[in-house]
């Protein structure tokens, strides 16, 4: 069942694509915008280097975990209650995140920040995909690139002017009067859509997902402060919770995820390309920006001015990919785009003191080759997926992407306190190197993966999903 309401004299697509843009660029920005921050609040809080990872990986994981409830609120109690709900919660945590007096409130409010971000995101991008069918949304590229690729780019940049010319605290604030203008304008404009007032929530399902998921990554975070044992039976923990979601999730007939809809090729591949893409991505933003400052001897904002080219790549990416679409397909377009990415992350192993323009060049084409992959494979996974089963698509898809992001980070962590001792100095800079070439495995995985699309899949499903979309708009009630 649905129920549509709009803002007067706005076309309720656009006012979709506003908030969404709004609303993800700020969640996308604060997962990387404190990464040229962290030295200066590991100071402030007389913290050691390492332990400010909890920072970001708290971040990520209540992401992560949040996610799956995720696709049942938004058709439950419609979507744009539950965006707007979860938007507030985001702003309300940047708030207390700026406020926080210690190391551990800071962690706290990032999870609360990241608890808003979990539910947010899924249900912004199921908006999104229900306003505009799957021929129109290569066409949307450049909408979807800003906040899902171009922001955590432009977060260093940000994060580094904050902190050489106010605090790091601001990387926080900044969202506050954003959000609230964001907020007003979604309340007056947005469509509600609600579809199925009498959806079970799957109380398995999130028991079992919530500590599964959390579990793994406290495992993969803290592995530098834990010893082996504790590592593996935190790490095996969650495995095994996670191993009893999926054969509860396949048998239930109302699942919080619905797993079944990995039996669709284009959509698995997709969805376990942009897990490699995310963690490549977000691993190589959270250990080059530490190298460039502790190793190479790099303030904060020159840290965020060679970032700054990652977003220039990104968007250019926005304005190629339906070209290159054209031309070579989504299987070859993901691989050679994946292999570009792997190589660009191995290449900041280049980079010494003193080389900004290699820096910002090597920058620029990891962006470049992330926008291509991240564009393509949101058209890709979605191509085949129903209006109606777009809310647990969107949620999986999610999934995919936070446990991704905060994989690459807790490794890239991971590899610097342990092999390294995370020390921070010049002598380790080998050591920042060896996590670079991990997050280039990440994307070289990613490649193969994508060997396995097969175009023909997505041509065919993209006409089967706009003979279905008729279907459902002369079934539609508005």
């Amino acid at each position: 069942m649905s129920r549509s309401v709009a803002g007067r004299g706005l076309d309720p697509r656009v006012a979709v694509c506003v908030v969404y843009v709004a609303a993800m660029f700020m969640n996308g920005m604060d997962a990387t915008i404190v990464n040229v921050a962290l030295p200066a609040i590991g100071a402030e809080f007389a913290v050691h280097p390492s332990a400010t990872s909890a920072i970001n990986v708290g971040y990520l994981v209540s992401l992560a975990v949040c996610i799956p409830a995720s696709g049942w609120l938004g058709d439950r109690f419609g979507t744009k209650r539950v965006f707007l709900a979860a938007f507030g919660t985001f702003v309300a945590a940047s708030a207390l995140c700026g406020a926080a007096a210690d190391l551990t409130q800071l962690t706290l409010a990032r999870v609360l920040q990241g608890a808003g971000g979990g539910v947010m995101s899924p249900v912004a991008l199921t908006m999104l995909f229900r306003a505009y069918p799957p021929e129109r949304r290569m066409k949307l590229s450049k909408v979807l690139v800003l906040p899902t690729a171009v922001a955590p780019a432009l977060g260093p940049v940000l994060g580094g002017f904050f902190v050489e010319n106010l605090t790091w605290r601001w990387g926080f604030y900044v969202n506050v009067p954003v959000g609230l203008a964001a907020l007003a304008f979604g309340a007056l404009c947005l469509a509600e859509h609600v579809e199925a007032r009498t959806k079970r929530f799957d109380v398995l399902g999130f028991a079992l997902a919530a500590p599964g998921l959390g579990l793994v990554m406290y495992a993969l975070d803290a592995l530098p402060e834990l010893g082996p044992g504790q590592v593996w039976a935190f790490g095996a923990a969650g495995l095994v919770l996670l191993g009893v979601l999926v054969v509860a999730q396949v048998r239930s007939a109302q699942p919080m995820l619905d797993l079944r809809l990995f039996g669709d090729p284009s959509f698995r591949r997709a969805s376990l390309v942009l897990f490699m893409c995310v963690a490549g991505f977000l691993g190589t933003l959270y250990g080059f920006t530490l190298m460039y400052q502790t190793a190479l001897g790099a303030s904060a904002w020159e840290t965020g001015l060679v970032t700054l080219p990652k977003a220039v790549g990104l968007m250019v990416a926005s304005q190629v990919v339906g070209a290159a679409h054209q031309r070579l397909g989504p299987r070859w377009l993901l691989a050679l785009s994946m292999v570009g990415a792997a190589f660009s992350f191995a290449l900041m192993n280049a980079v010494g003191p003193g080389d900004a323009w290699l820096a910002a060049g090597v920058q620029w084409a990891s962006g470049f080759f992330v926008g291509i992959a991240s564009t393509e494979l949101q058209v890709v996974a979605f191509a085949t997926i129903s209006s109606s089963a777009t809310g647990g698509a969107s949620t999986l898809f999610n999934v995919q992407r936070q446990v991704g992001s905060a994989l690459g980070v807790a490794i890239t962590a991971s590899v610097l306190a342990t092999v390294g001792g995370g020390s921070g100095q010049a002598s380790d800079l080998g050591t920042y190197h060896l996590a670079m070439l991990v997050s280039a495995g990440f994307a070289l995985v990613g490649a193969l993966i994508a060997l396995r699309v097969r175009d023909s899949d997505a041509q065919r499903s993209s006409r089967v999903r706009r003979e279905e979309a008729v279907r459902e708009a002369q079934g539609q009630e508005i």
